[in-house]
């Protein structure tokens, strides 16, 4: 079997779906030594995953989100006559293969098209509906996504396939030396409160800046709220909900941190906090339990499925809600330790090496259509 996957995004944006591609290449090779796989890399991507013999690398012209892409891709990859092809990103180009996958991570675009730019919404809606049609199998990372493409774009539930993602294993409890030598690069004290992911309106801050004034009103002494990722888009109402709070003095920003210091930054804060109006899969909150540090999320989308009884759900539309859970995790120690336990023992189900396999089967079932 000729296989393709398509790396081309990762040099343009790091990040959820490039991780996605690094890890599940990876975890193929260590399961599978006898396709022969192709992997899609933009000419000046620096990086080449080709982690085994049956790994090689393509190089395209062909860049990520261009209004061409679709027929420029296809013509870079005619003469390739592979077998099948798989893009991580979930759009299709004109034809690449006998047959195609496409992993749908989720679609928060149809739920909120209000939380995207004008370009991104005719994008994704001009694309998605064309390429589900067109896969032979679509891959998606919680059932809750699963009942998104059911429900919203009339896919035959027989084309999905669940593969629960996940957690790299440098993800784990950091020592305290570990955790004092991050404070101290970042300037931070101990116990603060932890959000992980990039900055946009989906992922709910304004209510989370709401529900941690309130917070800063019953215990003046809280501790700082730590915001981790990058900045994303329609930033304005984040920016304008920190001054409507007054918070500026109470928020420490790190954007673009090295993933090798998330390890640590997780370890060292009380909980982390994730109220998003919607989740494709929540690894962020998967990330925080197994280095030990216990998540309040939202009651939607995909994560309950993720946390299970290893966090605290709550109404992200209910700021009250988000602050009691807040209050509650920084003040029962034994509630926290209870948590603890719970999602470092969870997060230890999740591994790219199952993922991986549930990938496999799918290329294998597809190419024998």
């Amino acid at each position: 079997m000729r296989a393709a996957i398509d790396a081309r995004l990762k040099y343009y944006r790091p990040g959820g779906i490039a991780e996605y591609t690094r890890h599940l290449v990876h975890a193929l090779a260590e399961l599978d030594t006898e396709t022969q796989y192709t992997v899609i890399h933009h000419l000046r991507d620096a990086e080449t995953l080709a982690p085994g013999p049956n790994f090689h690398r393509v190089s395209t012209l062909t860049p990520s989100h261009h209004r061409l892409e679709r027929w420029l891709l296809a013509a870079e990859l005619l003469s390739r006559q592979l077998d099948l092809y798989h893009t991580p990103e979930g759009i299709l180009p004109q034809r690449a293969a006998r047959r195609e996958i496409i992993t749908v991570h989720d679609v928060h675009y149809l739920h909120f098209p209000q939380y995207m730019t004008a370009a991104s919404r005719r994008y994704y809606n001009d694309q998605i509906e064309r390429s589900t049609r067109r896969a032979a199998r679509i891959l998606v990372p919680s059932e809750a996504t699963r009942a998104d493409l059911v429900t919203l774009l009339n896919v035959p539930t027989e084309k999905i396939v669940t593969h629960l993602l996940g957690v790299d294993s440098g993800f784990r409890p950091a020592s305290e030396d570990t955790i004092a030598a991050m404070r101290a690069r970042y300037h931070l004290p101990p116990g603060y409160l932890l959000f992980v992911g990039t900055f946009e309106p989906r992922k709910n801050l304004p209510g989370l800046f709401a529900a941690y004034a309130q917070l800063r009103a019953d215990l003046p002494d809280a501790p700082p709220l730590v915001l981790v990722g990058r900045r994303g888009w329609l930033m304005d109402e984040i920016e304008s909900a920190v001054r409507q709070h007054g918070l500026e003095p109470h928020l420490r920003w790190i954007t673009n941190a090295p993933r090798a210091d998330l390890p640590a930054l997780y370890s060292g804060a009380r909980l982390l906090v994730l109220p998003s109006h919607y989740e494709g899969f929540g690894l962020t909150a998967l990330e925080a339990m197994a280095c030990g540090t216990p998540p309040i999320v939202s009651n939607r989308s995909s994560l309950p499925e993720v946390t299970g009884d290893a966090g605290l759900l709550i109404d992200p539309d209910d700021p009250d809600a988000l602050t009691g859970a807040l209050h509650r995790l920084l003040t029962d120690d034994a509630l926290r330790d209870d948590l603890r336990a719970r999602g470092l023992k969870r997060a230890a189900e999740f591994t790219w090496k199952r993922t991986a396999a549930t990938v496999l089967d799918t290329y294998r079932r597809v190419a024998a259509l």
